[in-house]
């Protein structure tokens, strides 16, 4: 299939006129009672994924959250773990490889990587919203070698050199 997509028996027909991709799943023992990831309004980028765990995270710490999900994400496609803006803003809370990514050929369990940059222990409870999760297509790259690159106003200026 041209540009790496998976053919029409994995689209789900259209929500909001947008085309909606199939995305296998399963959840591990004992998490079958959380529900699975949604948009949380009809201009939702994001799906919730909730915490199938509960735990503390100390400040400056971190901890791989488990959801109990596994995904068959299609191929030509990844999953983007990233974080809840509100988590971030409210707690410190955020997500610590951001944004994370769940490839096309892994079918472990989701894990969040969360790190709490506030003063506090972070407190997550089984079934609290940890992040969102983003299905996007993939482009691969081919990589080619060469003696200069081409010339740029910006050049190489980085880390600010753009202004404030």
């Amino acid at each position: 299939m041209e540009g790496g997509h998976q053919e029409t028996r994995d689209r789900e027909g259209t929500d909001n006129g947008m085309e909606k991709l199939r995305v296998r799943v399963s959840r591990s023992e004992g998490s079958g009672d959380l529900p699975l990831p949604e948009y949380a309004t009809s201009g939702s980028s994001g799906m919730d994924v909730l915490a199938a765990e509960s735990c503390v995270i100390p400040p400056g710490r971190w901890h791989a959250v488990g959801t109990g999900l596994y995904l068959e994400v299609p191929e030509g496609y990844e999953c983007q773990v990233r974080p809840r803006s509100g988590l971030a803003l409210k707690e410190g809370v955020t997500i610590l490889n951001a944004p994370g990514t769940v490839d096309s050929d892994y079918r472990g369990e989701v894990k969040v990587i969360l790190i709490n940059h506030g003063d506090e222990p972070f407190k997550i409870e089984r079934g609290d919203r940890i992040a969102q999760l983003i299905i996007a297509p993939v482009t691969r790259a081919c990589l080619v070698m060469e003696e200069s690159l081409s010339e740029t106003a910006r050049g190489s200026g980085g880390f600010g050199s753009t202004g404030k």
